[in-house]
């Protein structure tokens, strides 16, 4: 067992896939740039190459960089997975940034299964099209939701089925109702007692 240091695994993967560039975060962690043109060619050989057995992926998620104080800005959808290896106890973050307009991702399902689940809950949420992906539906939301709801720019509807939603500047009429109580009406804060001489 010998764990590779990020800038060692980072010049395995580059120098097998020359577009994938290595980069660090804000906060200094570093993370592996790479086109989702190559994503699962370098998925399969994270895992396969002996020295680098990355058979786990702990998590993919995603978040939208529109908005988000980055330079240059961009408006993509970043799929993040973290990896890591059982055998030799390191770790690895791969990002994909999915141009927005045309969203689309291959499925990182045939390389580690259980991205079955993520990819449904990045899709159902942020709107990235895992293409080759067997089962891709809505994982939270219901199935006749319209939308993506973690998107920057993502406009909640009025009502959901008869039900309203609550809009900024809006409040419940009445407070919630607790078990054996009547609805009761909600009450304003307390105004702060005036501050004098006692």
């Amino acid at each position: 067992m010998t764990a590779l240091l990020p800038a060692a695994i980072a010049a395995r993967v580059v120098a097998a896939f020359p577009t994938v560039e290595a980069r660090t975060s804000d906060n200094g962690q570093p993370w592996l740039c790479v086109p989702a043109a190559v994503v699962q060619a370098a998925g399969t050989f994270l895992r396969d190459q002996p020295d680098l057995a990355f058979d786990s992926l702990m998590d993919l998620t995603g978040y939208d960089l529109l908005k988000y104080p980055a330079s240059p800005p961009s408006d993509a959808i970043a799929v993040v997975y973290l990896l890591h290896s059982l055998r030799h106890r390191h770790k690895v973050t791969l990002k994909v940034l999915a141009a927005r307009a045309d969203c689309a991702v291959p499925t990182a399902a045939a390389v580690w299964p259980a991205a079955i689940y993520f990819e449904r809950e990045v899709w159902d949420l942020l709107g990235v099209q895992f293409t080759g992906h067997p089962s891709l539906h809505r994982i939270m939301c219901p199935d006749d939701w319209i939308g993506h709801p973690l998107r920057k720019d993502y406009l909640y509807p009025s009502e959901y089925q008869g039900v309203p939603h609550l809009r900024d500047g809006q409040h419940f009429e009445h407070g919630p109702k607790r078990a054996g109580q009547a609805i009761a009406p909600a009450t304003p804060p307390a105004a702060p007692a005036p501050k004098g001489p006692a």
